[in-house]
């Protein structure tokens, strides 16, 4: 699974799932041992976070949602990825 970006100990990745579990375009993220699943609109589709990774991982999102949306395209498509720049 492709890594977009890495920004304050959080990974966020993202698959192309066509019939997979999710049905939504969503990033899967990691924080140490935590995993979780935000759809680009910002729900909590599974897992979880501490509290403060939460919200830069949900800040994140919506600052890049056209650009995860475009990835979400490209991946779905077979066409591969662009990284993402980080929050900062």
């Amino acid at each position: 699974m492709p890594a977009l970006s890495m920004f304050f100990g959080i990974i966020v990745r993202m698959q192309s799932e066509k019939g997979g579990k999710h049905n939504t375009p969503h990033v899967h993220a990691l924080y140490g041992n935590n995993e979780i699943v935000v759809s680009i609109d910002g729900e909590i589709l599974e897992g979880n976070f501490p509290n403060k990774q939460t919200k830069l991982l949900l800040a994140w999102i919506a600052i890049h949602e056209d650009e995860l949306k475009a990835n979400w395209q490209l991946l779905s498509n077979g066409d591969g990825y662009f990284k993402i720049e980080p929050l900062r």
